[in-house]
C-alpha cells in the first residue's frame, strides 16, 4: 500500500497542504483577534485558531489520500498524548505541524510554515514544507532527492575553514545540561544564534543558506519534514551520541542536521565540549 502510494503522483499532498493554508491559515494572517491566541504550557508556547483548524483540515485530507493511515498532529497530541504512540505502530503515519513558528505567525511575521511528513515503522518516506506567506514549497521523497518549488536543491558544503552559521534552540527554553551543551557552540569558527521556525531553519540548511541546526527537543512534528529534506538535499544528521535521530524518540540530545557529514562532526564536537 505505502509503496504504491509513493510510486504514484504525490502532487495531491502538495495540493492538500496548500488548500489547508489557504482556507485556515492565510485568512487569519495578521488578522488574529486576541481570543484566537491561547497559551499552552506558557507564554512562549502558543496555539491559535489557525493551528487547530488547519490541523483538522489536513487530518481529514491526508487520511483520504492514503486509506489506513493515521495522523499525528501537534494539537491532537496536546489534547491526547497517547496519539503520539502511533509513530511506533504498524500504520503509515502523517506527521503534521499546522503552523510551525506560531509565535512569528501571531506577531504577523512571515517566518512560519506548515510541515507534513509521511513515515512508516519509524522511517521517514516523504515530506512537505510550505511557507505560505512566502509562497515557497519544499518537498522530499526518500531516495529521490529534494526540491524547492519544483526545482532540485542541494545543501552543498561550507568552504574549508569557513565560520559555520548555526541556528540552535533558544537557551531560555532548555535544561541546565542542555544550556551547557549549547554553550559549546559559542566558540571560534561557529556563529550560533537562536532559531526561529524549525521548519524554515531546516530549509535554509537544505538550500545551502545556513550550515547547520542544533536542537534540544525531539517532537517529531518539528523535525520529521526538515530532517528528510536536509538528508535528501545531500546533508546529514546525528544525535549527541553519534547515532541517527529517531522520530520515535529516546534520542541523545542535543542533535544536529547539517550540510554534510564533516559539518555534523564539527557541530557535535562543539556540543560535546560544552557538556
Amino acid at each position: 500500500m505505502i509503496d504504491e502510494f509513493l510510486a504514484g503522483d504525490l502532487t495531491d499532498v502538495e495540493v492538500a497542504v496548500r488548500a489547508a493554508a489557504a482556507a485556515e491559515i492565510m485568512p487569519r494572517y495578521r488578522r488574529l483577534a486576541a481570543h484566537e491566541i491561547v497559551e499552552k504550557s506558557g507564554p512562549h508556547d502558543l496555539v491559535t485558531t489557525a493551528d487547530r483548524l488547519a490541523e483538522e483540515h489536513l487530518t481529514a485530507a491526508l487520511s483520504r489520500l492514503l486509506p489506513g493511515s493515521v495522523v499525528v498532529g501537534e494539537e491532537a497530541v496536546h489534547a491526547d498524548p497517547k496519539v503520539y504512540d502511533a509513530l511506533g505502530g504498524d500504520a503509515p503515519v502523517w506527521i503534521v505541524d499546522p503552523v510551525d513558528g506560531t509565535r512569528q505567525f501571531a506577531r504577523g511575521e512571515p517566518g512560519f510554515c506548515t510541515l507534513v511528513a509521511l513515515a512508516h515503522h519509524g522511517v521517514l518516506l516523504a515530506s512537505w514544507t510550505y511557507a505560505a506567506a512566502l509562497d515557497e514549497m519544499a518537498s522530499a521523497v526518500r531516495g529521490r532527492g529534494a526540491t524547492l518549488d519544483g526545482k532540485p536543491i542541494r545543501s552543498g558544503s561550507p568552504a574549508p575553514g569557513a565560520v559555520l552559521k548555526v541556528a540552535m534552540s533558544h537557551p531560555d527554553y532548555t535544561t541546565d545540561a542542555q544550556k551547557n551543551a549549547l554553550l559549546g557552540l559559542r566558540t571560534d569558527g561557529i556563529d550560533a544564534r537562536p532559531c526561529g521556525s524549525a521548519g524554515l531553519e531546516y530549509l535554509a540548511v537544505a538550500r545551502g543558506e545556513q550550515d547547520a541546526v542544533a536542537f534540544t527537543w525531539e517532537y517529531a512534528w518539528d523535525h520529521a519534514a526538515g530532517l528528510l529534506l536536509v538528508t535528501e538535499a545531500g546533508g546529514a544528521q546525528a544525535t549527541l551520541s553519534g547515532a541517527p535521530f529517531r522520530i520515535t524518540g529516546g534520542n541523545a540530545l542535543p542533535f544536529t542536521a547539517a550540510r554534510g557529514e564533516a559539518t555534523v562532526e564539527r557541530v557535535l564536537k562543539a556540543l560535546r565540549e560544552g557538556v
